[in-house]
């Protein structure tokens, strides 16, 4: 007995939070809110003054947050919010699909009135934080109902893989959703989500996401597309 609570002594893990953690998990929402945009230079110094931490702290969160791919260490400038590529968002939007897609036909046929619920719920905050024209609030509401779908379909396997995708195509759900056009079409393909989740119907449920996953898919390709094309025709200072 005095063995076993020697090796719980020093085996045991307090849950508290380490600085570092905190610092990261500040930092992954001011760039999951968009108030680090991508492409934003990450200067430690500055960082140090703003969060009240030291150099180290700073430095282990970014470590954390670059494993995440939500940032990247330039050569010559440092750390930047992550950028993301035409082709990295085609593989990305394509992983998606067949994962989500899966998870909307699990959650149907589990048919479990808790997670419907919880979907639903962030349906409607959704859009009423659309209708105030509230990208903050649009943006916290679309993670809630992606994460009770994704938690809904009770694979844990299908979860870790879906989470950081869903963090990587933040950086770009911020701007699409700033578009009226896309928000409102956004609205009712997450809708026919939910109603087929609710009704059971496994075969619509999977059709419902993936074609909401393709429709981002083509919005956001043309974004990166139209982005790229005015860096190009942009002057420079030669």
């Amino acid at each position: 007995m005095e063995r076993r609570s020697e090796l719980q002594s020093t085996l045991r893990i307090e849950d508290v939070p380490t600085v570092r953690a905190m610092v990261a998990q500040k930092l992954r929402e001011a760039i999951m809110s968009g108030t680090l945009k991508p492409g934003q230079r990450l200067v430690e110094r500055e960082l140090c003054e703003m969060m009240g931490v030291s150099r180290p702290s700073i430095r282990e969160a970014l470590r954390a947050l670059e494993a995440d791919g939500l940032i990247n260490m330039v050569p010559h400038r440092g750390p930047v919010v992550s950028t993301i590529s035409l082709e990295e968002a085609r593989q990305l939007y394509a992983a998606r699909a067949v994962l989500e897609g899966f998870a909307g036909r699990e959650c149907a046929r589990l048919h479990d009135p808790e997670v419907a619920r919880r979907i639903g719920e962030a349906l409607t905050r959704l859009k009423a934080a659309a209708a105030r024209q509230d990208l903050v609030g649009c943006l916290e509401a679309k993670t809630d109902f992606y994460g009770a779908l994704i938690g809904g379909c009770r694979n844990a396997f299908i979860e870790r893989m879906l989470r950081p995708l869903h963090d990587r195509i933040q950086l770009l759900r911020i701007t699409s959703m700033s578009q009226p056009k896309r928000i409102n079409k956004s609205l009712r393909e997450v809708t026919a989500i939910w109603r087929a989740i609710q009704s059971g119907d496994a075969d619509l449920a999977e059709r419902c996401c993936v074609d909401h996953i393709n429709a981002a898919a083509v919005a956001a390709l043309d974004m990166i597309e139209k982005s790229s094309a005015a860096k190009e025709a942009a002057p420079t200072d030669d």
